[in-house]
């Protein structure tokens, strides 16, 4: 489990003046969850995430790993191994000349035998079902393609967690729907997920979504309960999927269909029921 208990973090500028980023948040997030995190910009999620494996370290309170507190310096090297980040641009991650080496430079700093790193190149490469890129180099791949290599260079390193900090915002919806998949199948064999992004149609993918305001947690809870309401959300400045919107006007026009729709196929079979 990684837990956050009253997390205070802020930013100084150069004058001197200081910005709250977090302000006594707490979290709990337990392994094999899918934790979509999402909030305007300035809400904290970013650097909630640096916290969770320890590129910042609270000021005020405690984050902890599988019970290992991150303001331990014994315990930084078994929180980064334990919590992967993979960040917004795929450019800024990739460091070899193809993407198999490239895969293997997280193992290799590890300390690894050639034997273990082999092994893993290749079950981070076949787990993404990107096996057949291995041997290309990375200014040849598509930006998805570019991200899922990112993501299989932290998923060499076994992680327990992986934090995705707004992975897709670069890219074409190809490469969305692409990483998207990728990170799902992940989470099915067990792996969790922490995923920050500004698109609500992928936080509705997710089991659970924490939406963040002003440092703090505003709203924590499973998509369909989330999105049923919707003025809340907008409220906070976040984007609302069409067919919650929707189901929200018909609903408050008198049809008494059900809260937390999120497919075109459920409000439609909804719609039909009433009929």
């Amino acid at each position: 489990m990684i837990k956050a208990e009253s997390v205070f973090y802020e930013y100084r500028h150069e004058g001197g003046e200081a910005i709250a980023a977090l302000s006594g948040l707490d979290i709990e997030i337990a392994e094999g969850e899918f934790v979509a995190l999402v909030g305007h910009n300035g809400s904290g999620k970013s650097t909630l995430a640096k916290l969770f494996n320890a590129l910042l370290l609270p000021q005020k309170g405690c984050v902890s790993v599988d019970g290992m507190d991150s303001r331990d310096p014994a315990n930084l090297w078994d929180i980064r191994r334990r919590v992967g980040m993979v960040f917004q641009n795929p450019d800024n991650q990739i460091v070899a000349t193809t993407v198999e080496r490239d895969v293997a430079f997280g193992p290799e700093n590890l300390g690894l035998p050639t034997e273990v790193i082999r092994q893993r190149v290749e079950w981070a490469l076949m787990a993404l079902d990107i096996a057949d890129l291995a041997q290309w180099e990375p200014h040849l791949l598509s930006g998805g393609q570019k991200q899922l290599a990112a993501i299989a260079g932290v998923l060499a390193m076994r992680p327990r967690y992986i934090i995705l900090d707004e992975p897709t915002s670069l890219l074409d919806p190809a490469g969305r729907e692409e990483v998207m998949e990728a990170v799902k199948e992940l989470n099915r064999q067990g792996l969790s997920i922490i995923y920050i992004t500004h698109f609500m149609d992928e936080a509705a993918q997710a089991h659970r979504i924490v939406a963040m305001e002003r440092g703090l947690i505003a709203i924590d809870g499973p998509p369909r309960q989330v999105f049923s309401r919707p003025l809340h959300l907008r409220s906070l400045g976040l984007d609302v999927p069409e067919i919650a919107l929707l189901a929200d006007e018909l609903r408050r026009g008198g049809l008494a269909v059900p809260p937390g729709l999120l497919t075109d196929d459920e409000l439609v079979n909804a719609i039909v029921d009433k009929s």
